[in-house]
């Protein structure tokens, strides 16, 4: 993984760093009120490209050339392009996995199977469990969280109700797992030892979770789901049209197993998105069928551009659809855009300004605490990237923990519980983008269900303000 650079420009004052993000906000404001869940579709897009033209400007009069902002753009494009073929393969996956009958499977099970009494605690319990054994929120939320989704929508429970349980869950083992890439960056950024990190997270995670649980189950309980009989017809509908089979699980256990035995995320996205089309040839006659050629269009079709399947049950119709590759072009645009306008922020030196303006304010310890949770938030709102926001706040502020007397598991913990599971927050943010697309739900609509992703940064706060369990360097060297 390459190391952001963090640009400072002495000619920049705090002020003129933040023009661009008070634009930014302004226009993004002012978008979403015209468009409201339309936004996403291209408007948002085009207003970070504003809000980069914005920083431009300010670039010029701080001597900036642009030439430099453009080979700044490109090598924050040039970082995203792995998650951008991963976009594209999770489409193709999704789409396979369709035709294939296997999330049709996964919702017929899970109807079976998953009290709707408990559905979403268990969706949380269930996304954290693949989460952990994966280190990777964007796989859970590809594989299993289109599932869950799916099933919860099945049984009458809105969807960004069930999109926030998942995320929740998936953000929790992205967090613990040692094969997480953000944990081991927070940890190498910090540094600390990584399972020190981990365990040290812990103290605060553990009670978000819990708490998250407790709000899942009570949610659970007070909301009304489909009937029995309901869910009957739905079950029905899924067998006319597909074949149900348990052998069916072999391709996503097959895509689970190489992301755990460290098998690069693209080739198994690749290896299950070729399984899956398999799985249809062998599984699915009704809906894969004809000469070599024409099996090969159907499914070359369904992969790249989509796949619609009708069945007896109009509720369904929109559980079994899929945009294949073409559907994740929309988030694509989405990335390539706020790369465009973090870019620009990082060539001018705003962003370094805008870190260093927040360390000044950190005079005590909850002060630097809060500082660090701020400039998280900051920079996964101004860069649009996690790992930035992991990046910048562990290099401006390893030497003030350490001034402080605190160990380095401190900053690892709080770069964890403000910068990683806050991203998925941010509509225009890589990781918000992401999550809205491959599970078909807005921001705005999963936002406020997201709560073990908000409520993180507010337990560090917390564990910080009361002075609990914030470890000193003599204890790390004793």
């Amino acid at each position: 993984m390459s190391e952001p650079k963090l640009v400072k420009n002495k000619e920049l004052n705090i002020w003129e760093a933040l023009i661009p993000v008070f634009a930014l906000v302004a226009m993004l404001a002012y978008n979403v009120f015209v468009f409201q869940d339309d936004a996403i579709s291209g408007s948002n897009q085009f207003v970070l490209l504003l809000g980069a033209a914005v920083a431009v400007i300010v670039g010029h009069f701080n001597k900036v050339s642009f030439d430099t902002m453009m080979e700044n753009v490109g090598s924050n494009l040039k970082s995203v392009s792995g998650a951008i073929l991963i976009l594209l393969l999770v489409g193709s996956l999704a789409a396979a996995w369709l035709i294939s009958g296997i999330i049709p499977a996964m919702i017929f099970y899970g109807i079976k199977l998953i009290n709707p009494t408990i559905f979403l605690p268990t969706a949380v319990v269930i996304s954290a469990l693949i989460s952990v054994a994966t280190g990777s929120s964007w796989t859970t939320s590809a594989t299993i969280g289109i599932a869950l989704v799916a099933i919860g929508k099945a049984i009458g429970l809105p969807a960004g109700m069930v999109a926030g349980a998942v995320i929740s869950g998936a953000y929790f083992g992205d967090k613990m797992s040692p094969l997480s890439d953000t944990t081991n960056l927070a940890a190498a950024m910090a540094g600390t030892k990584l399972f020190t990190h981990i365990k040290y997270m812990a103290y605060t995670t553990v009670p978000t979770i819990v708490i998250t649980l407790i709000v899942f189950s009570i949610f659970s309980f007070t909301y009304e789901v489909g009937e029995v009989q309901g869910t009957e017809v739905l079950l029905a509908a899924i067998t006319e049209k597909f074949t149900i089979t348990p052998w069916l699980f072999v391709v996503p256990l097959a895509v689970i197993g190489l992301i755990v035995l460290k098998v690069q995320p693209l080739i198994a996205l690749l290896a299950g998105t070729l399984l899956g089309c398999i799985a249809a040839i062998g599984f699915q006659p009704d809906l894969v069928s004809g000469s070599a050629n024409s099996i090969y269009k159907q499914l070359m079709s369904a992969i790249t551009t989509g796949i619609d399947v009708e069945t007896s049950n109009a509720s369904l119709n929109d559980l079994f659809s899929s945009g294949g590759m073409s559907g994740m072009l929309g988030t694509v645009w989405l990335i390539i855009c706020a790369m465009v306008f973090g870019g620009v922020m990082e060539a001018i030196g705003a962003l370094s300004r805008i870190s260093q303006a927040l360390l000044s304010l950190a005079n005590s310890v909850f002060g630097l605490f809060a500082s660090t949770v701020a400039s998280c938030l900051a920079l996964n709102v101004t860069a649009s990237d996690q790992y930035l926001a992991i990046v910048v706040p562990g290099k401006m502020f390893e030497k003030a923990y350490k001034d402080k007397g605190l160990a380095p598991e401190n900053l690892s913990r709080t770069l964890e519980d403000s910068g990683t599971v806050t991203s998925a927050l941010i509509p225009w943010n890589t990781c918000g983008a992401y999550q809205s697309g491959v599970l078909g739900v807005g921001v705005s609509e999963y936002f406020a269900y997201a709560i073990f992703n908000y409520l993180s940064p507010f337990m560090t706060l917390i564990f910080a303000a009361f002075k609990i369990k914030i470890a000193q360097l003599k204890e790390v060297k004793s």
